[in-house]
């Protein structure tokens, strides 16, 4: 979950999706990049380019596709949350488990009130989101019943990166969201990493190189917090921001550190 792995599911069984075939020398992916590539701060959306790659990204997700997509810790594979067969795709896509979540990405903190039952303060929210962190939380009915169906919680992202704000807004629902590479196989910092992937998917983002990649936290994906609990917080993945998100958690609101999932 967060662009990787999140709360642990109940005891349904793990079963193995069969990734896809070695790719073709021809990727069958169209690939836009973006202008400034490597900005993940405040966007211009009459920036040459910048509207161009959102209506592009945009039209894919609501005709059920998987698009490649930079984020502020990874690259990331998004689909909408709400068509079933696109989740399917990415399960597949991956050769991921069943058992394992995928997040949801979302533009703005208003929207995490839409999608989840909140028991943390407003305050809170706005200060980890948007940024590295994934929060989890109880889910509601709003969300796609297929989506993640072995568990009341959802892991909630909002990537400081101003394309990512800009598509979860302009596509106007929930985006499902994970790293983008085969399960099990290191995560990617520039598109050129999943190219294998390429043909499989019906568009590739390149937002230029994500984060730092001499950094040893440069491949941990954001940070995994449980917060279904009121009044505590559990690790799920300590990720690339454990140390300021725990502090914030702590220091700022008084949450205690639970030793395992609240939940």
């Amino acid at each position: 979950m967060g662009l990787s792995d999140g709360p642990p599911g109940s005891g349904r069984s793990c079963r193995l999706l069969r990734p896809p075939a070695p790719a073709p020398a021809v990727p069958g992916a169209r690939l836009l990049r973006l202008p400034l590539s490597g900005a993940v701060q405040a966007s211009s959306p009459e920036r040459s380019g910048w509207t161009e790659a959102l209506r592009a990204a945009v039209a894919e997700l609501r005709a059920g596709a998987v698009v490649a997509v930079p984020t502020d810790t990874l690259y990331g594979l998004a689909c909408s949350a709400s068509c079933s067969a696109a989740l399917d795709c990415v399960y597949r896509l991956k050769g991921r488990s069943e058992a394992k979540p995928l997040a949801v990405c979302l533009g703005r903190v208003a929207d995490v009130y839409r999608y989840c039952q909140v028991r943390v303060p407003k305050e809170l929210l706005e200060d980890l989101l948007p940024g590295p962190v994934t929060l989890v939380m109880q889910r509601s009915e709003e969300l796609n019943k297929d989506l993640n169906p072995f568990t009341p919680l959802v892991g909630i992202r909002i990537p400081n990166h101003a394309f990512m704000q800009d598509l979860a807004q302009l596509f106007g629902g929930p985006l499902a969201l994970t790293s983008a590479n085969l399960s099990s196989q290191a995560s990617s910092l520039r598109v050129e990493e999943f190219q294998d992937l390429w043909p499989h998917l019906s568009l590739v983002i390149d937002g230029g190189p994500v984060g730092d990649s001499q950094s040893p936290e440069c491949r941990l994906g954001s940070t995994v917090i449980d917060l279904s609990v009121p009044g505590k917080f559990a690790i799920i993945r300590p990720g690339c921001a454990l140390e300021t998100t725990t502090a914030i958690l702590q220091q700022k609101y008084g949450l205690l550190p639970s030793q395992g999932p609240c939940s």
